[in-house]
């Protein structure tokens, strides 16, 4: 019979491999197009992070505030 943890470390698994193939679907051709303002507070997000991260929705704070948000639930 499979653990628990044997469980976890599947799905954590699925969910990374889920992960990396909808970034490189996002990034393929790099047709992705960047906003020009962040989503979560409306300044405006930078032409050198727009050309960087082909795809950005928010500028360099609310990105990091949202990684952080992130990591604290995994």
């Amino acid at each position: 019979m499979t653990d628990i943890y044997d469980q976890a470390a599947e799905i954590e698994d699925m969910h990374r491999r889920i992960a990396l193939e909808n970034q490189a679907a996002r990034t393929a051709g790099m047709a992705a197009v960047s906003a020009y303002e962040c989503e979560e507070c409306g300044e405006p997000i930078p032409e050198a992070r727009r050309q960087a991260v082909p795809g950005c929705r928010c500028c360099v704070d609310c990105q990091q505030i949202e990684e952080h948000k992130q990591r604290l639930m995994a």
